[in-house]
């Protein structure tokens, strides 16, 4: 999730165990604590392109990690804002309980998401994504802010402090029931335009387009292909058919790769990355696109991808790629599709 988002969760949580004398400084405690689990980003390699990807939401995002967490907050933030935490006649233990409310928050937000998370490391890599919400939302972060922000400036009444936090964790839990609502209506359309199609889906995943939980991407896999649409669940489900595309059969698509090569190690830690929905992308022969985004929901266009390089060294890594080009109408047509301007392509 965007870093303000997970900010703004922190301070909600925060919220709902501060007394009102304390609760400036425990909605900073909770901003800032809810978004140092992606300090992870700081991991990285000149070398080695997905060293980034295996390590964001890795380690810190997990569950057994939060009262570490929480801890490690505690500690740098008493030091940095030491007198401002004394003037308001805090204890350690009272900052320790800000930070790790507002850190607990942090994994369970990402979960939400379709990126994965490794949420129950060190016990299983699994990348949970419960694919709810998009990685930013402002009909989500919003009233969140407008919210917590009118509590805290409002803290002197002391109902009405509380009532607006307790509003902000209403909609935290409403939104994310409603993304589940969401969820599984897609994918019952999804499972129904495969059968109309005369396809049995190994699997189904539906995902939210950018900045909504109105217009969802939908993958669907068959044995040899990925099937790609978009479908809008308003009060009226409307479809807009895609394409496919062949899944990737890294012996067939790439016969001169190695085996042995950190090319072909690099291929299987994206696969393990992006849950194995890869294929070859139709525009660039030696690049292995992640099936599971593109801007415009029923297209066939990865956002990023991993590019191999025939003749390397065996030693030598792919190089990691990502697809921002976009022609004028892109965000026009995406609209289009939030809004349910453009007509069911399904016929």
């Amino acid at each position: 999730m965007d870093p303000l988002t997970q900010g703004v969760i922190g301070v909600v949580a925060a919220q709902q165990v501060a007394k009102r004398q304390v609760l400036v400084v425990a909605s900073v405690l909770g901003a800032l604590s809810g978004m140092a689990p992606d300090l992870d980003v700081l991991i990285s390699s000149n070398t080695d392109p997905l060293l980034a990807l295996e390590y964001h939401r890795h380690v810190t995002h997990s569950l057994f990690f939060i009262p570490f967490g929480g801890l490690i907050c505690a500690l740098v933030f008493s030091i940095i804002f030491r007198r401002w935490i004394d003037s308001a006649g805090l204890n350690f233990k009272q900052v320790l309980i800000f930070c790790t409310i507002g850190y607990a928050t942090h994994g369970f937000l990402d979960s939400c998401t379709t990126y994965g998370t490794q949420l129950l490391w060190p016990f299983s890599d699994i990348r949970v994504a419960w694919n709810t919400i998009s990685i930013i939302d402002p009909l989500y972060t919003l009233p969140l802010l407008l919210l917590v922000t009118l509590a805290i400036v409002k803290r002197k009444k002391l109902i009405l402090s509380k009532q607006l936090s307790l509003c902000a964790l209403c909609w935290v839990l409403a939104y994310t029931a409603l993304g589940i609502i969401q969820r599984e209506r897609v994918e019952t359309a999804a499972r129904q335009i495969a059968e109309a199609r005369g396809h049995t889906p190994i699997s189904v995943e539906a995902k939210p387009s950018f900045a909504n939980i109105l217009l969802w991407k939908v993958v669907y896999r068959t044995e040899s292909r990925f099937y790609v649409d978009a479908v809008r669940a308003s009060w009226q489900v409307t479809h807009y058919k895609g394409s496919s595309i062949a899944q990737l059969n890294v012996s067939r698509d790439f016969p001169w790769l190695d085996k042995n090569s950190q090319q072909a190690r690099d291929v299987e830690r994206f696969r393990w990355f992006s849950n194995d929905y890869l294929a070859v992308s139709p525009r660039f022969s030696h690049r292995i696109i992640d099936m599971r985004y593109s801007f415009i929901p029923n297209q066939v266009k990865g956002m990023w991808g991993i590019e191999l390089t025939p003749g390397e060294d065996s030693d030598q890594h792919v190089r990691y790629v990502a697809d921002r080009e976009r022609d004028g109408n892109t965000f026009t047509i995406l609209w289009n599709m939030i809004l349910g301007r453009l007509q069911d392509t399904s016929g």
